[in-house]
């Protein structure tokens, strides 16, 4: 590798490791069921290998209650399913990385690479439930009872009893065909976010599951050309849906608990549809929320399984797109009404809010309005007629806990620390956890009262040694007027007082696309340690949400309608021209990084803004929209049997001969997610148009780079370049 100079308190070695500075904080909060403990996953080492703790919050102790087996911290031991899950969930931890309480018993279901195991109580030892599996145990659940576990195994749908027992198959005509019952298909995991393929029903006497079919889509083959032998292990095949492409058949059943015969729902007509979401109603009736495959209209229905018959509750349609989202809540009766009803999110005003509604989908009232939206659903707290969420009522920057009366009227905040927070809410609707981070504070942990906030007790508040050792500098928030006066959101990473006043060379740091932001009042935004580390060393580093970014409103979204790489290069160049006008970016040396829409941005930026960028490190590029899946292109592109024109101009290979800078493109080669197939097209496309490029692969690595040594050898590559063509 070249020879960086370090700076004094941040080596090249500092970018790679996992957890980031001040971010290894417990994760997946939970409250035991009788609400006298928070347990949670940590790495008390520093590391990625996670444990089980419980903290008493009587008296704020923490304890461990599981450490995993040895065998679950090494990722080469993980089946390739569970690789693949972990590429969708975009997850990097290992150990325990998932387990459920069951509310009805207080036994924990734990998850792990040898198997499943139930967790009885700290005076007793982990009990195997299945162990040393032929096949891979995937997604188990308690039912709601406790009494049983569901799980998927080679295709199928199982059941065992929680207290021990063996398994029984309770779906079939799946194994061995191609096809599947009870998982959620890639679609759905990549670009749902739906990880789930079944759910019990509130009485544990039955599961609603999909059934995907994907034998029509034709197989895309992944070769592992890095490795050493030729037997097994050396390719893979997947059902891809390419854009404008069949996408997977997808029926909901209905079948006992016992066995038996699978009951089928009808999804109407157009099979050409996305199962976006599935739950049960406390009723007993099923709901579906089906989405056109054009993704403009959304239908929620109710199934009475005693009739078969259908029902429709509601049906959401938009002009720009439909954003899925999780703000549906069912509730078993209504302050005032008689019978029950639900709570629903739309974004018929542009912006997401929340909506009370009948039980056969009559609408009652707004709960939330104005030119803010609503991020999540925290809880409900049906009894005293609270509804709690977050929401970006203080700036989209900020993320805030509010609560509503199910009666209307104006929110109440319910945290107060400038910042971004997340939260989780007791069963009893008394206590939150709130996890709180800000640019100048690291993530920290505390129990609140939901009654007003107030604090109760600290939960989490470990001193990572690492923040004081490396004193990254605050990067600087701002806002900035585009060409056509719309407000954007930027940050900016200042070089050192030793390398003067500006104008500096500048490197534009992106994403670009929609479904993310990444200018937030968030510790998140300090320790970006790439551009922590290329700021060190004198160059000015720069974020910007484009349009298109979320957390604005569909209007901030809408220009990105079939027309991806147009509004998105020209926001970017009018942050780089408002730097320039500040006296901060030298507009002779300025370059662009990004990964996946980013690496697209960074290569788009460059070919269609050469006049801006002198040079662009794009990694894991999607170089041509029809080369990516189905939903995720075609909510924002449209179907290219619809719109080639807006296909051909929003691919990099259209914008090849104005490109002038330097190009390096990085890429995994088993890359499942953008596949390698999208740089090889731009280098056919650069090669035709005699443009020069250059080139960094990673045999062994998909869409995110995990190995330490590779991801080291990366970003000494990345800013040795940056170094010799803007140095």
């Amino acid at each position: 590798m070249d020879t960086i100079s370090l700076p004094s308190n941040l080596a090249l070695s500092d970018l790679v490791q996992f957890p980031l500075p001040g971010m290894n904080i417990p994760g997946a909060l939970a409250f035991s069921p009788d609400g006298r403990s928070l347990t949670y996953l940590f790495s008390p080492d520093g590391g990625l290998v996670r444990q089980l703790f419980a903290v008493d919050l009587a008296t704020g102790q923490a304890r461990r209650l599981i450490t995993p087996p040895a065998a679950s911290g090494d990722e080469g031991s993980l089946s390739l399913e569970e690789t693949l899950r972990r590429e969708r969930l975009r997850q990097r931890e290992l150990g325990i990385t998932r387990y459920e309480w069951s509310a009805k018993t207080g036994q924990i279901l734990l998850p792990l690479p040898d198997g499943l195991y139930v967790f009885d109580g700290e005076d007793v030892p982990l009990r195997p439930l299945l162990t040393q599996p032929q096949h891979p145990i995937l997604d188990p659940h308690f039912s709601p009872d406790g009494q049983w576990v569901a799980f998927v195994q080679d295709a199928e749908l199982y059941v065992v009893p929680t207290a021990g027992g063996s398994p029984q198959q309770i779906t079939s005509g799946a194994r061995g065909t191609g096809k599947t019952n009870g998982l959620a298909e890639y679609i759905a995991q990549e670009e749902m976010g739906r990880s789930r393929g079944y759910w019990w029903s509130p009485d544990s006497q039955q599961l609603a599951f999909v059934a995907v079919d994907e034998t029509h889509i034709p197989v895309y083959r992944i070769m592992h050309l890095g490795k050493d032998g030729l037997g097994d292990g050396v390719q893979e095949d997947h059902r891809y849906p390419f854009a404008g492409m069949p996408n997977a058949r997808v029926r909901l059943g209905v079948v006992s608990r016992e066995g038996g015969a699978m009951q089928w729902l009808d999804l109407g007509d157009n099979e050409d549809i996305y199962l976006a979401r599935v739950k049960w109603l406390p009723d007993g009736r099923l709901t579906a929320q089906i989405l056109n495959r054009e993704q403009s209209q959304l239908d929620l229905v109710a199934f009475d399984l005693a009739s078969g018959q259908r029902e429709l509750l509601l049906q959401e349609t938009s002009e720009v797109w439909i954003n899925l989202h999780h703000l549906f809540h069912p509730l078993k009766e209504l302050p005032g009404q008689s019978g029950g009803g639900f709570i629903w999110g739309s974004e018929r005003t542009g912006f997401q809010h929340l909506y009370l509604v009948g039980a056969e989908g009559e609408m009652i009232r707004p709960l939330t309005h104005g030119d803010w939206l609503v991020d999540s659903l925290a809880g409900v707290d049906a009894d005293n007629g609270w509804v709690y969420f977050m929401a970006s009522k203080e700036g989209p920057t900020e993320s805030h806990l509010y609560r509503v009366s199910l009666q209307g009227g104006e929110p109440e905040r319910l945290t107060f620390e400038p910042g971004m927070h997340s939260v989780v809410l007791d069963v009893k609707r008394q206590r939150f956890v709130d996890v709180v981070q800000a640019v100048d504070t690291p993530p920290n942990l505390v129990l609140r009262s939901l009654e007003d906030g107030r604090r109760l007790i600290p939960i989490f508040s470990h001193t990572d040694e690492r923040v004081a050792a490396l004193n990254l500098p605050i990067p600087e928030m701002v806002t900035l007027p585009n060409r056509d006066g719309v407000t954007l959101y930027g940050a900016i990473y200042r070089p050192p007082a030793r390398f003067g006043a500006g104008p500096f060379p500048t490197i534009v740091s992106v994403y670009g696309g929609p479904h993310a932001q990444r200018v937030a009042n968030s510790w998140l935004l300090t320790v970006d340690m790439r551009a922590q580390y290329l700021a060190s060393q004198g160059f000015l580093v720069f974020k910007l949400d484009n349009q298109g970014s979320a957390r604005r409103g569909l209007a901030f979204e809408a220009p990105l309608k079939h027309n991806m790489g147009d509004v998105e290069v020209a926001d970017q160049v009018d942050g780089v021209r408002w730097l320039v006008q500040q006296g901060l970016a030298d507009a002779a040396r300025v370059g662009i990084y990004g990964w996946s829409y980013g690496g697209y941005m960074a290569a788009i930026c460059l070919a269609r803004a050469a006049d801006t960028f002198q040079v662009a490190v794009a990694g894991a590029p999607v170089t041509h929209w029809d080369g990516y899946d189905t939903c995720y292109t075609e909510r924002y592109m449209g179907l290219p049997q619809s719109n080639s024109e807006g296909y051909r101009v929003s691919s990099v290979m259209h914008h090849l001969d104005g490109l002038a800078g330097h190009l390096l493109l990085v890429h995994g080669l088993i890359d499942e997610n953008v596949h390698f197939r999208h740089t090889a097209r731009l280098i056919n496309g650069l090669i035709a148009a005699g443009k020069r490029y250059d080139l960094l692969l990673f045999p062994d690595e998909r869409h995110m780079p995990r190995k330490a040594d590779g991801r080291l050898y990366m970003e000494d590559q990345v800013i040795a370049y940056f170094k010799k063509h803007l140095g």
